[in-house]
Protein backbone atom coordinates (compact mmCIF):
# COMPACT_ATOMS: atom_id res chain seq x y z
CA UNK A 1 0.00 0.00 0.00
CA UNK A 2 1.10 3.55 -0.69
CA UNK A 3 1.73 5.88 2.22
CA UNK A 4 -0.84 8.64 2.75
CA UNK A 5 -0.02 11.76 0.79
CA UNK A 6 2.58 10.03 -1.38
CA UNK A 7 1.78 10.92 -4.99
CA UNK A 8 1.72 7.99 -7.37
CA UNK A 9 3.22 7.99 -10.83
CA UNK A 10 2.33 5.95 -13.90
CA UNK A 11 -1.01 4.73 -15.14
CA UNK A 12 -3.65 3.81 -12.57
CA UNK A 13 -7.04 2.11 -12.75
CA UNK A 14 -10.10 2.14 -10.50
CA UNK A 15 -12.16 -0.97 -9.81
CA UNK A 16 -15.48 -0.78 -7.92
CA UNK A 17 -17.40 -3.80 -6.62
CA UNK A 18 -20.99 -3.26 -5.46
CA UNK A 19 -21.09 -6.25 -3.14
CA UNK A 20 -23.84 -7.58 -0.93
CA UNK A 21 -22.29 -6.34 2.31
CA UNK A 22 -20.57 -3.23 1.00
CA UNK A 23 -18.81 -1.37 -1.80
CA UNK A 24 -15.14 -2.12 -2.34
CA UNK A 25 -12.93 0.24 -4.34
CA UNK A 26 -9.36 -0.52 -5.39
CA UNK A 27 -6.74 1.69 -7.01
CA UNK A 28 -4.50 -0.54 -9.16
CA UNK A 29 -1.32 0.19 -11.10
CA UNK A 30 -0.50 -1.30 -14.49
CA UNK A 31 1.59 -4.09 -12.94
CA UNK A 32 -1.39 -5.33 -10.91
CA UNK A 33 -0.32 -3.96 -7.54
CA UNK A 34 -3.23 -2.70 -5.45
CA UNK A 35 -1.94 0.57 -4.05
CA UNK A 36 -5.06 1.51 -2.09
CA UNK A 37 -8.45 0.12 -1.24
CA UNK A 38 -11.60 1.21 0.54
CA UNK A 39 -14.48 -0.87 1.91
CA UNK A 40 -17.70 0.81 3.01
CA UNK A 41 -20.57 -1.27 4.33
CA UNK A 42 -24.29 -0.73 3.90
CA UNK A 43 -27.32 -2.53 5.34
CA UNK A 44 -29.66 -5.11 3.89
CA UNK A 45 -33.31 -5.34 4.81
CA UNK A 46 -35.66 -8.31 5.13
CA UNK A 47 -39.16 -6.84 5.58
CA UNK A 48 -40.67 -10.32 5.29
CA UNK A 49 -39.30 -13.89 5.49
CA UNK A 50 -37.34 -14.85 2.35
CA UNK A 51 -37.08 -11.19 1.26
CA UNK A 52 -33.76 -9.38 0.78
CA UNK A 53 -33.56 -5.73 -0.25
CA UNK A 54 -31.13 -2.80 -0.29
CA UNK A 55 -31.16 0.88 -1.15
CA UNK A 56 -29.41 1.77 -4.45
CA UNK A 57 -28.69 5.18 -2.90
CA UNK A 58 -26.53 3.40 -0.32
CA UNK A 59 -24.57 1.71 -3.10
CA UNK A 60 -23.79 4.97 -4.87
CA UNK A 61 -22.87 6.84 -1.69
CA UNK A 62 -20.51 4.08 -0.59
CA UNK A 63 -18.91 3.68 -4.02
CA UNK A 64 -18.40 7.38 -4.66
CA UNK A 65 -17.01 8.00 -1.17
CA UNK A 66 -14.68 5.02 -1.60
CA UNK A 67 -13.31 6.37 -4.87
CA UNK A 68 -12.65 9.76 -3.28
CA UNK A 69 -10.99 8.06 -0.32
CA UNK A 70 -8.42 6.09 -2.36
CA UNK A 71 -7.62 9.11 -4.50
CA UNK A 72 -7.14 11.47 -1.57
CA UNK A 73 -5.32 8.99 0.64
CA UNK A 74 -2.68 8.34 -2.03
CA UNK A 75 -2.41 11.90 -3.29
CA UNK A 76 -3.26 10.70 -6.78
CA UNK A 77 -3.71 13.27 -9.51
CA UNK A 78 -7.00 12.29 -11.20
CA UNK A 79 -5.42 12.55 -14.64
CA UNK A 80 -3.31 9.50 -13.80
CA UNK A 81 -6.44 7.33 -13.70
CA UNK A 82 -6.90 5.84 -17.17
CA UNK A 83 -10.24 4.14 -16.62
CA UNK A 84 -12.93 2.91 -14.24
CA UNK A 85 -14.58 -0.50 -14.13
CA UNK A 86 -17.47 -1.76 -12.05
CA UNK A 87 -18.52 -5.19 -10.86
CA UNK A 88 -21.42 -6.07 -8.64
CA UNK A 89 -23.81 -8.55 -7.10
CA UNK A 90 -25.82 -10.11 -9.91
CA UNK A 91 -29.57 -10.46 -10.61
CA UNK A 92 -30.76 -7.57 -8.41
CA UNK A 93 -33.68 -5.50 -9.70
CA UNK A 94 -33.61 -1.69 -9.68
CA UNK A 95 -36.71 0.01 -11.12
CA UNK A 96 -36.84 3.69 -12.10
CA UNK A 97 -39.53 5.84 -13.65
CA UNK A 98 -39.32 7.96 -16.78
CA UNK A 99 -37.66 10.77 -14.77
CA UNK A 100 -35.02 8.47 -13.32
CA UNK A 101 -36.62 8.38 -9.88
CA UNK A 102 -36.22 5.20 -7.86
CA UNK A 103 -39.54 3.38 -7.47
CA UNK A 104 -38.78 0.91 -4.69
CA UNK A 105 -35.82 -0.69 -2.87
CA UNK A 106 -33.73 -3.07 -4.96
CA UNK A 107 -34.65 -6.76 -4.73
CA UNK A 108 -31.43 -8.76 -4.33
CA UNK A 109 -29.99 -11.98 -5.73
CA UNK A 110 -30.63 -13.92 -2.52
CA UNK A 111 -34.29 -12.90 -2.29
CA UNK A 112 -36.51 -15.98 -2.52
CA UNK A 113 -40.01 -14.51 -2.84
CA UNK A 114 -40.44 -15.30 -6.55
CA UNK A 115 -40.86 -19.07 -6.39
CA UNK A 116 -44.48 -18.95 -7.64
CA UNK A 117 -43.50 -16.78 -10.63
CA UNK A 118 -40.67 -19.18 -11.52
CA UNK A 119 -42.94 -22.19 -11.24
CA UNK A 120 -45.59 -20.57 -13.44
CA UNK A 121 -43.14 -19.59 -16.18
CA UNK A 122 -41.46 -23.01 -16.15
CA UNK A 123 -44.82 -24.78 -16.32
CA UNK A 124 -45.92 -22.62 -19.25
CA UNK A 125 -42.72 -22.54 -21.33
CA UNK A 126 -40.98 -25.73 -20.18
CA UNK A 127 -37.43 -26.20 -18.96
CA UNK A 128 -36.16 -27.22 -22.40
CA UNK A 129 -37.41 -23.97 -23.95
CA UNK A 130 -35.85 -21.89 -21.16
CA UNK A 131 -32.51 -23.64 -21.56
CA UNK A 132 -32.60 -23.22 -25.35
CA UNK A 133 -33.38 -19.50 -25.12
CA UNK A 134 -31.37 -18.38 -22.10
CA UNK A 135 -29.06 -21.27 -21.19
CA UNK A 136 -30.58 -21.42 -17.72
CA UNK A 137 -33.57 -22.50 -15.72
CA UNK A 138 -35.92 -19.87 -14.32
CA UNK A 139 -34.66 -19.41 -10.76
CA UNK A 140 -35.96 -17.24 -7.90
CA UNK A 141 -32.72 -15.26 -7.69
CA UNK A 142 -32.90 -14.10 -11.32
CA UNK A 143 -34.14 -10.69 -12.41
CA UNK A 144 -37.10 -11.54 -14.66
CA UNK A 145 -39.18 -13.28 -11.96
CA UNK A 146 -38.58 -10.26 -9.71
CA UNK A 147 -40.13 -8.08 -12.41
CA UNK A 148 -43.10 -10.44 -12.61
CA UNK A 149 -43.48 -10.33 -8.82
CA UNK A 150 -43.59 -6.53 -8.81
CA UNK A 151 -46.13 -6.61 -11.62
CA UNK A 152 -48.27 -9.10 -9.66
CA UNK A 153 -47.98 -7.55 -6.20
CA UNK A 154 -47.13 -3.86 -6.67
CA UNK A 155 -49.10 -2.83 -9.77
CA UNK A 156 -48.86 0.89 -8.98
CA UNK A 157 -45.06 0.62 -8.95
CA UNK A 158 -45.04 -1.46 -12.11
CA UNK A 159 -47.20 0.99 -14.06
CA UNK A 160 -44.62 3.73 -13.42
CA UNK A 161 -41.56 1.61 -14.29
CA UNK A 162 -39.69 2.89 -17.36
CA UNK A 163 -36.38 1.06 -16.96
CA UNK A 164 -34.64 -1.62 -14.99
CA UNK A 165 -30.99 -1.90 -14.03
CA UNK A 166 -28.74 -4.40 -12.34
CA UNK A 167 -26.95 -3.17 -9.19
CA UNK A 168 -23.55 -2.21 -10.59
CA UNK A 169 -25.20 -0.75 -13.69
CA UNK A 170 -27.36 1.55 -11.59
CA UNK A 171 -24.22 2.93 -9.94
CA UNK A 172 -22.40 3.22 -13.25
CA UNK A 173 -25.41 5.01 -14.74
CA UNK A 174 -25.04 7.62 -12.01
CA UNK A 175 -21.33 7.86 -12.75
CA UNK A 176 -21.72 8.36 -16.50
CA UNK A 177 -25.33 9.35 -17.16
CA UNK A 178 -25.54 6.42 -19.63
CA UNK A 179 -27.89 3.42 -19.30
CA UNK A 180 -26.10 0.18 -20.14
CA UNK A 181 -25.53 -3.43 -19.10
CA UNK A 182 -22.82 -5.95 -19.89
CA UNK A 183 -23.21 -9.45 -21.31
CA UNK A 184 -22.03 -11.32 -18.20
CA UNK A 185 -24.46 -9.59 -15.83
CA UNK A 186 -27.32 -9.62 -18.35
CA UNK A 187 -26.89 -13.40 -18.60
CA UNK A 188 -28.38 -13.72 -15.12
CA UNK A 189 -31.64 -11.92 -15.86
CA UNK A 190 -33.45 -14.84 -17.61
CA UNK A 191 -34.10 -12.35 -20.40
CA UNK A 192 -30.84 -12.77 -22.30
CA UNK A 193 -29.88 -15.06 -25.18
CA UNK A 194 -26.57 -16.28 -23.83
CA UNK A 195 -25.55 -18.04 -27.03
CA UNK A 196 -26.08 -14.96 -29.22
CA UNK A 197 -25.03 -12.45 -26.51
CA UNK A 198 -28.16 -10.29 -27.04
CA UNK A 199 -31.45 -9.67 -25.24
CA UNK A 200 -34.01 -12.37 -26.04
CA UNK A 201 -36.99 -10.90 -27.88
CA UNK A 202 -38.80 -14.20 -27.34
CA UNK A 203 -38.47 -14.04 -23.57
CA UNK A 204 -39.67 -10.44 -23.38
CA UNK A 205 -42.64 -11.35 -25.57
CA UNK A 206 -43.58 -14.54 -23.69
CA UNK A 207 -43.36 -12.78 -20.32
CA UNK A 208 -45.27 -9.75 -21.68
CA UNK A 209 -42.42 -7.40 -20.72
CA UNK A 210 -41.57 -4.29 -22.72
CA UNK A 211 -38.08 -4.61 -24.29
CA UNK A 212 -37.70 -0.84 -23.85
CA UNK A 213 -37.24 -1.49 -20.12
CA UNK A 214 -33.84 -3.05 -20.87
CA UNK A 215 -30.65 -1.03 -21.35
CA UNK A 216 -28.25 -1.46 -24.25
CA UNK A 217 -25.80 -4.31 -23.71
CA UNK A 218 -22.04 -4.28 -24.31
CA UNK A 219 -19.00 -6.49 -23.83
CA UNK A 220 -17.45 -6.12 -20.39
CA UNK A 221 -14.26 -4.32 -21.46
CA UNK A 222 -16.05 -1.95 -23.85
CA UNK A 223 -16.04 1.77 -22.96
CA UNK A 224 -19.69 2.82 -22.66
CA UNK A 225 -19.38 6.30 -21.18
CA UNK A 226 -17.30 8.77 -19.23
CA UNK A 227 -17.39 10.32 -15.78
CA UNK A 228 -19.77 13.29 -15.73
CA UNK A 229 -18.94 16.66 -14.18
CA UNK A 230 -21.35 16.00 -11.31
CA UNK A 231 -19.86 12.56 -10.62
CA UNK A 232 -16.36 14.04 -10.84
CA UNK A 233 -17.28 16.48 -8.08
CA UNK A 234 -18.51 13.66 -5.84
CA UNK A 235 -15.68 11.18 -6.50
CA UNK A 236 -12.58 13.24 -7.19
CA UNK A 237 -12.22 11.63 -10.62
CA UNK A 238 -11.50 13.71 -13.69
CA UNK A 239 -14.59 14.44 -15.79
CA UNK A 240 -14.31 12.50 -19.02
CA UNK A 241 -12.46 9.51 -17.51
CA UNK A 242 -13.50 6.42 -19.53
CA UNK A 243 -15.83 3.92 -17.84
CA UNK A 244 -16.23 0.38 -19.18
CA UNK A 245 -19.34 -1.79 -19.08
CA UNK A 246 -17.83 -3.97 -16.35
CA UNK A 247 -19.10 -7.37 -15.28
CA UNK A 248 -21.20 -9.32 -12.85
CA UNK A 249 -19.27 -10.00 -9.68
CA UNK A 250 -18.48 -13.62 -10.49
CA UNK A 251 -17.16 -12.94 -13.99
CA UNK A 252 -15.13 -10.01 -12.63
CA UNK A 253 -13.89 -12.15 -9.75
CA UNK A 254 -12.77 -14.74 -12.31
CA UNK A 255 -10.82 -12.10 -14.24
CA UNK A 256 -9.22 -11.03 -10.98
CA UNK A 257 -8.22 -14.67 -10.46
CA UNK A 258 -6.74 -14.91 -13.96
CA UNK A 259 -9.47 -17.11 -15.48
CA UNK A 260 -9.43 -16.07 -19.13
CA UNK A 261 -9.01 -19.46 -20.83
CA UNK A 262 -10.84 -22.79 -20.98
CA UNK A 263 -9.35 -25.20 -18.46
CA UNK A 264 -9.07 -22.57 -15.74
CA UNK A 265 -11.26 -23.28 -12.69
CA UNK A 266 -11.85 -21.15 -9.62
CA UNK A 267 -13.82 -21.52 -6.41
CA UNK A 268 -14.80 -18.34 -4.63
CA UNK A 269 -15.92 -18.20 -1.01
CA UNK A 270 -17.65 -14.90 -0.42
CA UNK A 271 -21.13 -14.47 1.01
CA UNK A 272 -22.12 -16.97 -1.63
CA UNK A 273 -19.95 -19.79 -2.93
CA UNK A 274 -19.14 -20.11 -6.62
CA UNK A 275 -17.51 -22.71 -8.85
CA UNK A 276 -16.50 -20.98 -12.09
CA UNK A 277 -15.00 -22.37 -15.31
CA UNK A 278 -14.55 -20.46 -18.61
CA UNK A 279 -15.51 -22.27 -21.82
CA UNK A 280 -14.80 -21.52 -25.47
CA UNK A 281 -18.44 -22.21 -26.41
CA UNK A 282 -21.73 -22.25 -24.49
CA UNK A 283 -22.17 -25.44 -22.44
CA UNK A 284 -25.69 -25.84 -21.17
CA UNK A 285 -26.33 -28.40 -18.44
CA UNK A 286 -29.41 -30.40 -19.38
CA UNK A 287 -31.23 -29.98 -16.05
CA UNK A 288 -30.33 -26.34 -15.52
CA UNK A 289 -28.35 -27.06 -12.36
CA UNK A 290 -25.37 -25.07 -13.65
CA UNK A 291 -25.54 -21.53 -14.94
CA UNK A 292 -24.37 -20.98 -18.51
CA UNK A 293 -23.41 -17.30 -18.80
CA UNK A 294 -21.36 -15.08 -21.07
CA UNK A 295 -17.88 -14.45 -19.70
CA UNK A 296 -16.31 -11.02 -19.32
CA UNK A 297 -13.83 -12.11 -22.01
CA UNK A 298 -15.28 -11.31 -25.45
CA UNK A 299 -16.10 -14.52 -27.32
CA UNK A 300 -15.96 -16.66 -24.15
CA UNK A 301 -18.64 -18.17 -21.94
CA UNK A 302 -18.57 -19.88 -18.57
CA UNK A 303 -20.35 -22.48 -16.52
CA UNK A 304 -20.99 -21.67 -12.91
CA UNK A 305 -22.41 -23.39 -9.87
CA UNK A 306 -23.67 -21.15 -7.08
CA UNK A 307 -24.45 -21.98 -3.48
CA UNK A 308 -26.23 -19.13 -1.76
CA UNK A 309 -24.62 -19.21 1.68
CA UNK A 310 -20.92 -20.12 1.79
CA UNK A 311 -18.94 -17.50 3.71
CA UNK A 312 -22.37 -16.28 4.72
CA UNK A 313 -22.82 -19.50 6.68
CA UNK A 314 -19.68 -18.86 8.71
CA UNK A 315 -20.67 -15.25 9.27
CA UNK A 316 -24.14 -16.33 10.49
CA UNK A 317 -22.55 -18.92 12.77
CA UNK A 318 -20.15 -16.35 14.24
CA UNK A 319 -22.87 -13.74 14.83
CA UNK A 320 -25.75 -15.99 15.89
CA UNK A 321 -24.05 -18.71 17.92
CA UNK A 322 -20.65 -17.28 18.87
CA UNK A 323 -21.36 -13.60 19.55
CA UNK A 324 -19.82 -13.60 23.04
CA UNK A 325 -16.76 -15.52 21.84
CA UNK A 326 -16.37 -13.08 18.93
CA UNK A 327 -16.61 -10.08 21.24
CA UNK A 328 -13.87 -11.52 23.44
CA UNK A 329 -11.64 -12.08 20.43
CA UNK A 330 -12.14 -8.53 19.21
CA UNK A 331 -11.45 -7.10 22.66
CA UNK A 332 -8.11 -8.94 22.61
CA UNK A 333 -7.30 -7.47 19.20
CA UNK A 334 -7.83 -10.73 17.33
CA UNK A 335 -10.03 -11.74 14.41
CA UNK A 336 -12.91 -13.93 15.68
CA UNK A 337 -12.76 -16.02 12.51
CA UNK A 338 -9.12 -16.85 13.16
CA UNK A 339 -9.88 -17.92 16.73
CA UNK A 340 -12.84 -20.05 15.69
CA UNK A 341 -10.90 -21.79 12.93
CA UNK A 342 -7.95 -22.40 15.28
CA UNK A 343 -10.29 -24.35 17.54
CA UNK A 344 -11.73 -26.25 14.58
CA UNK A 345 -8.23 -27.32 13.53
CA UNK A 346 -8.05 -29.43 16.72
CA UNK A 347 -11.09 -31.49 15.66
CA UNK A 348 -10.68 -34.50 13.36
CA UNK A 349 -12.08 -34.47 9.81
CA UNK A 350 -15.78 -35.20 9.87
CA UNK A 351 -16.21 -33.36 13.19
CA UNK A 352 -16.90 -36.65 15.00
CA UNK A 353 -20.02 -37.38 12.95
CA UNK A 354 -21.47 -33.86 12.69
CA UNK A 355 -22.66 -32.42 9.38
CA UNK A 356 -23.83 -28.91 8.51
CA UNK A 357 -26.20 -28.11 5.64
CA UNK A 358 -25.45 -24.55 4.43
CA UNK A 359 -28.92 -23.83 3.02
CA UNK A 360 -29.54 -20.77 5.18
CA UNK A 361 -31.09 -18.73 2.35
CA UNK A 362 -32.36 -21.59 0.21
CA UNK A 363 -30.11 -23.14 -2.41
CA UNK A 364 -29.36 -22.91 -6.10
CA UNK A 365 -26.67 -25.49 -7.04
CA UNK A 366 -27.15 -28.41 -7.19
CA UNK A 367 -30.60 -28.00 -5.61
CA UNK A 368 -32.60 -25.09 -7.09
CA UNK A 369 -34.73 -24.98 -3.96
CA UNK A 370 -35.73 -21.67 -2.32
CA UNK A 371 -37.32 -23.56 0.58
CA UNK A 372 -34.20 -25.53 1.57
CA UNK A 373 -33.07 -24.79 5.12
CA UNK A 374 -29.81 -24.97 7.05
CA UNK A 375 -29.26 -27.68 9.63
CA UNK A 376 -26.76 -29.32 11.93
CA UNK A 377 -27.28 -33.07 11.60
CA UNK A 378 -25.79 -35.57 14.02
CA UNK A 379 -25.48 -33.37 17.11
CA UNK A 380 -24.61 -35.19 20.33
CA UNK A 381 -23.65 -34.12 23.83
CA UNK A 382 -19.96 -34.61 23.05
CA UNK A 383 -19.92 -31.95 20.33
CA UNK A 384 -18.31 -28.63 21.21
CA UNK A 385 -18.08 -25.22 19.57
CA UNK A 386 -14.96 -26.45 17.77
CA UNK A 387 -16.94 -29.32 16.26
CA UNK A 388 -19.69 -26.97 15.08
CA UNK A 389 -17.15 -24.64 13.48
CA UNK A 390 -15.44 -27.47 11.65
CA UNK A 391 -18.80 -28.81 10.49
CA UNK A 392 -19.64 -25.40 8.99
CA UNK A 393 -16.34 -25.31 7.09
CA UNK A 394 -16.81 -28.86 5.84
CA UNK A 395 -20.48 -28.42 4.97
CA UNK A 396 -19.71 -25.40 2.80
CA UNK A 397 -16.92 -27.43 1.19
CA UNK A 398 -19.28 -30.29 0.37
CA UNK A 399 -21.71 -27.83 -1.19
CA UNK A 400 -18.92 -26.46 -3.38
CA UNK A 401 -17.89 -30.02 -4.26
CA UNK A 402 -21.43 -30.65 -5.52
CA UNK A 403 -21.00 -27.73 -7.92
CA UNK A 404 -17.52 -28.82 -8.95
CA UNK A 405 -18.78 -32.31 -9.81
CA UNK A 406 -21.38 -30.78 -12.13
CA UNK A 407 -18.66 -28.70 -13.80
CA UNK A 408 -16.61 -31.85 -14.30
CA UNK A 409 -19.69 -33.52 -15.73
CA UNK A 410 -19.92 -30.71 -18.29
CA UNK A 411 -16.55 -31.80 -19.64
CA UNK A 412 -14.31 -29.27 -17.87
CA UNK A 413 -10.99 -30.69 -16.65
CA UNK A 414 -9.96 -29.77 -13.11
CA UNK A 415 -6.29 -30.55 -12.61
CA UNK A 416 -6.19 -27.83 -9.96
CA UNK A 417 -8.56 -25.21 -8.61
CA UNK A 418 -7.79 -21.60 -7.79
CA UNK A 419 -9.46 -20.33 -4.64
CA UNK A 420 -10.37 -16.75 -3.86
CA UNK A 421 -12.62 -14.70 -1.62
CA UNK A 422 -12.47 -14.20 2.11
CA UNK A 423 -12.70 -17.91 2.88
CA UNK A 424 -9.53 -18.59 0.89
CA UNK A 425 -7.48 -16.82 3.55
CA UNK A 426 -7.95 -19.73 5.96
CA UNK A 427 -5.22 -22.42 5.65
CA UNK A 428 -7.52 -24.98 7.30
CA UNK A 429 -10.40 -24.23 4.94
CA UNK A 430 -8.06 -24.51 1.94
CA UNK A 431 -6.82 -27.88 3.19
CA UNK A 432 -10.38 -29.09 3.65
CA UNK A 433 -11.30 -27.98 0.13
CA UNK A 434 -8.23 -29.58 -1.47
CA UNK A 435 -9.05 -32.90 0.17
CA UNK A 436 -12.75 -32.76 -0.65
CA UNK A 437 -12.02 -31.75 -4.28
CA UNK A 438 -9.23 -34.31 -4.67
CA UNK A 439 -6.95 -31.81 -6.45
CA UNK A 440 -4.53 -29.08 -5.33
CA UNK A 441 -6.01 -25.67 -4.55
CA UNK A 442 -3.95 -22.63 -5.50
CA UNK A 443 -4.18 -19.29 -3.74
CA UNK A 444 -3.68 -15.88 -5.29
CA UNK A 445 -1.29 -13.13 -4.30
CA UNK A 446 -4.14 -10.62 -4.22
CA UNK A 447 -7.50 -11.25 -2.58
CA UNK A 448 -9.29 -8.23 -3.97
CA UNK A 449 -11.54 -10.31 -6.21
CA UNK A 450 -14.22 -8.63 -8.28
CA UNK A 451 -12.98 -5.08 -7.73
CA UNK A 452 -9.53 -6.10 -9.03
CA UNK A 453 -11.10 -7.81 -12.04
CA UNK A 454 -13.16 -4.68 -12.73
CA UNK A 455 -9.97 -2.61 -12.71
CA UNK A 456 -8.35 -4.97 -15.24
CA UNK A 457 -11.39 -4.67 -17.51
CA UNK A 458 -11.05 -0.90 -17.28
CA UNK A 459 -7.41 -1.28 -18.28
CA UNK A 460 -8.39 -3.19 -21.42
CA UNK A 461 -11.00 -0.59 -22.36
CA UNK A 462 -8.54 2.24 -21.77
CA UNK A 463 -5.84 0.58 -23.87
CA UNK A 464 -3.48 -0.19 -20.98
CA UNK A 465 -3.73 -3.89 -21.91
CA UNK A 466 -4.24 -5.31 -25.37
CA UNK A 467 -6.91 -7.80 -24.25
CA UNK A 468 -8.25 -9.51 -21.14
CA UNK A 469 -5.88 -12.47 -21.46
CA UNK A 470 -2.89 -10.14 -21.48
CA UNK A 471 -4.26 -8.23 -18.49
CA UNK A 472 -4.55 -11.47 -16.51
CA UNK A 473 -1.14 -12.77 -17.57
CA UNK A 474 0.60 -9.53 -16.58
CA UNK A 475 -1.06 -8.89 -13.26
CA UNK A 476 -2.44 -12.07 -11.62
CA UNK A 477 0.06 -13.91 -9.46
CA UNK A 478 -0.38 -17.10 -7.45
CA UNK A 479 1.29 -17.85 -4.12
CA UNK A 480 0.93 -21.18 -2.35
CA UNK A 481 -0.66 -24.52 -3.14
CA UNK A 482 -2.46 -26.89 -0.77
CA UNK A 483 -2.62 -30.52 -1.86
CA UNK A 484 -5.16 -33.06 -0.60
CA UNK A 485 -4.51 -34.49 2.86
CA UNK A 486 -4.39 -38.25 2.27
CA UNK A 487 -5.35 -39.15 5.82
CA UNK A 488 -8.64 -37.22 5.48
CA UNK A 489 -9.77 -38.63 2.12
CA UNK A 490 -11.72 -41.66 3.36
CA UNK A 491 -13.61 -39.67 5.98
CA UNK A 492 -14.68 -37.04 3.47
CA UNK A 493 -15.63 -39.58 0.82
CA UNK A 494 -17.98 -41.36 3.22
CA UNK A 495 -19.35 -38.13 4.68
CA UNK A 496 -20.08 -36.67 1.26
CA UNK A 497 -22.34 -39.62 0.47
CA UNK A 498 -24.32 -38.89 3.62
CA UNK A 499 -24.31 -35.15 2.94
CA UNK A 500 -25.77 -35.58 -0.55
CA UNK A 501 -28.61 -37.71 0.81
CA UNK A 502 -29.76 -35.15 3.34
CA UNK A 503 -31.46 -32.62 1.05
CA UNK A 504 -33.86 -35.23 -0.27
CA UNK A 505 -34.42 -36.74 3.15
CA UNK A 506 -35.23 -33.38 4.74
CA UNK A 507 -37.22 -31.84 1.88
CA UNK A 508 -40.62 -32.71 3.46
CA UNK A 509 -39.52 -30.96 6.65
CA UNK A 510 -38.27 -27.95 4.66
CA UNK A 511 -41.68 -27.66 3.00
CA UNK A 512 -43.56 -28.01 6.27
CA UNK A 513 -41.40 -25.37 7.97
CA UNK A 514 -41.54 -22.88 5.10
CA UNK A 515 -44.86 -21.47 6.27
CA UNK A 516 -43.76 -21.02 9.87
Amino acid sequence: MTSPGCELSGTLLIGIDIGTSGAKVVLVDETGDVVAESVREYPSYSPQPLWSEQSPDDWARAAFAGVREVIERTGTRPGRIAGVGLAGQMHGLVLRDAHGELLRPAILWNDQRTGPQCDAVTARLGLDTLLARTGNAMLPGFTAPKMLWVRDHEPDVWRRAASFALPKDDVRDRLTGMRAADVSDASGTALFDVTKRVWSDEMFADLDLDPALAPDCAESCEVIGAVTSEAARMTGLLAGTPVVAGAGDQAAQAIGAGLAHEGDVCVTIGTSGVVFAPTAAPRIEGQGRLHAFCHAVPGMWHVMGVMLSAGGSLRWYRDALCAEFAATSRAAGRDPYDDLVAEAAQVPPGADGLLFLPYLTGERTPHPDPLARGAFVGLTARHTRAHLTRAVLEGVGFGLLDGLELVRGAGVATASVRVSGGGARSPLWRQILATQFGVPVVTLAAHHGASFGAALLAGVGAGVFEDVGMACDRTVRTTQTNGPEDSWRAAYRDLHDTYTSLHGALTPAFRALATR
